[in-house]
């Protein structure tokens, strides 16, 4: 199955270090990368993705804010918000819109339970 992941972030030296992270646990898988949460919708218009990595401090529009857009627009993806901020207050509002949280600098072992838990829900959508 082909799984392609969405990692919206404006750093693009976090982008690459969380497609490294993503690469070293799921090769097979497909990256597209967003630099801001405006190139992100442009980019769900014309590729689903099917899980988003997505950053919390972005200038435009915080990662929260896109991640309740994406709910929207695709109600059942994962998604997880990425950031060094780790608040209380942050990760409850991640969890109220139903997202995971990952911690940055983004690791292969902070990233592995979010992509696990995900693998399991497509595996079992297949099934």
């Amino acid at each position: 199955m082909s799984v392609t992941v969405l990692i919206v972030d404006d750093s693009k030296l976090a982008r690459i270090v969380a497609g490294k992270a993503l690469a070293e646990l799921q090769p097979e898988w497909t990256k597209v990368e967003a630099g801001s949460a405006a190139q992100a919708l442009e980019i769900i218009e014309e590729t689903v993705p099917d899980l988003a990595l997505i950053d919390f401090n972005m200038t435009e529009k915080d990662g929260l804010e896109l991640a309740s857009e994406l709910r929207v627009l695709l109600p059942d993806m994962p998604i997880a918000i990425i950031t060094a901020n780790i608040q209380d207050e942050i990760v409850a509002r991640a969890r109220e819109i139903g997202a995971g949280f990952v911690s940055k600098p983004v690791t292969a072992d902070a990233l592995e339970p979010f992509l696990s838990g995900a693998a399991l829900r497509f595996r079992s959508k297949r099934a």
